[in-house]
C-alpha cells in the first residue's frame, strides 16, 4: 500500500501529535503533522495566519498540505482538526487507514487549555469546542476506518489500540 500507514484525525486535544509520535516509533516509521508543515512553510504560527490572512486562506494552505502529505508520506500522519471540513480532503481519505481520535471536553481542556493559540477557540473556548465537535464529529466519523476514544488514557495505550484495530505489525 502506498501512502501513510495511519492517518489520525480529531479535534484539538485529542492527542493526534502525541499518539502519532508514539505510533510512528512503534511502527518504526516517520511521523508528520500537516499543521507543523504549514507553520514551517509559512514561517509563522497558525494563529497568525488566521489573524493576518483569514480562515479561508488557512484552509487553502491546509488542503494543499494534506494533499501533499497523503501523496508523499509513508508513515504516520496527523491532520489538522479542521482538515475534514474540505470535501476533497474527505474524498481523498476514503478507503485509507484513518483513525478518529475522539476526546471529551474535559480531557481536551486538560491537554491543551483551549487558549488563544488555537484561533477558532479564542473566544469562549468551551462553548466553541462543543460547537466545533457538533459540526465536525460526523465528518471525522465519515472518514474513519476506526474510532478510538482517548479520554483518560495514555498515548501508549491509545497507540496500542490503534495497532490492534488496524491490525498493524509493530516494529
Amino acid at each position: 500500500m502506498s501512502g501513510p500507514k495511519v492517518i489520525l484525525v480529531g479535534p484539538p486535544g485529542a492527542g493526534k501529535s502525541t499518539v502519532g509520535q508514539v505510533l510512528a516509533e512503534r511502527l518504526g516509521t516517520g511521523f508528520r503533522d500537516t499543521d507543523a508543515d504549514i507553520v514551517a512553510a509559512q514561517g509563522r504560527a497558525i494563529s497568525d495566519i488566521f489573524v493576518e490572512d483569514g480562515e479561508e486562506y488557512f484552509r487553502a494552505l491546509e488542503r494543499a498540505a494534506v494533499a501533499e502529505a497523503l501523496r508523499s508520506h509513508p508513515g504516520v500522519l496527523a491532520l489538522g482538526g479542521g482538515s475534514v471540513l474540505d470535501t476533497g480532503t474527505r474524498e481523498a481519505l476514503a478507503g485509507l487507514p484513518v483513525v478518529f481520535l475522539d476526546v471529551g471536553l474535559k480531557d481536551a481542556v486538560h491537554r491543551v487549555g483551549l487558549d488563544a493559540a488555537r484561533p477558532l477557540l479564542a473566544v469562549n473556548p468551551r462553548a466553541r469546542w462543543r460547537e466545533l465537535m457538533e459540526a465536525r464529529r460526523p465528518l471525522y466519523t465519515e472518514v474513519a476506518a476506526a474510532v478510538v476514544l482517548t479520554d483518560g488514557r495514555s498515548p501508549q495505550d491509545v497507540a496500542e489500540e490503534i495497532l490492534d484495530v488496524l491490525e498493524l505489525k509493530k516494529a
